[in-house]
């Protein structure tokens, strides 16, 4: 069970705009970017950044989200993160990447969980 990377999350309405300028800033290239319509989101990364775009009405219901956790085993961190005072909010399910999860740890903070 390990965290293979923390993304941090950018809410965005310009994604084009964002990629250009995070990646001079970054000086690194866009990774990853696709379009997620049954969310009505695009999504895209550059370096440690995960730029979420969308109207106000389908950012809304993402912006409590914190963090962005890439794991090797979503199953596990689930079973993990449960007996340790964890709730889940959006229970595992499969996305254009893989496999996610919205979690609320003990302390508040809201985590997406992604198994790629």
């Amino acid at each position: 069970m390990r965290i293979q990377q923390v993304l941090n999350r950018f809410y965005v309405h310009d994604v084009e705009q964002s990629i250009g300028f995070y990646e001079k800033v970054l000086n690194e290239k866009c990774n990853l970017r696709f379009k997620y319509p049954q969310a009505n989101l695009e999504i895209a990364q550059v370096g440690n950044i995960l730029l979420i775009s969308g109207s106000d009405e389908s950012l809304r219901p993402l912006k409590d989200t914190q963090a962005t956790f890439i794991v090797d085993s979503i199953i596990e961190f689930k079973n993990f993160l449960l007996t340790n005072g964890a709730t889940v909010i959006n229970d595992v399910k499969k996305v254009p990447t893989g496999m996610n999860m919205t979690v609320k740890h003990k302390d508040g903070t809201k985590v997406e969980y992604v198994q790629l």
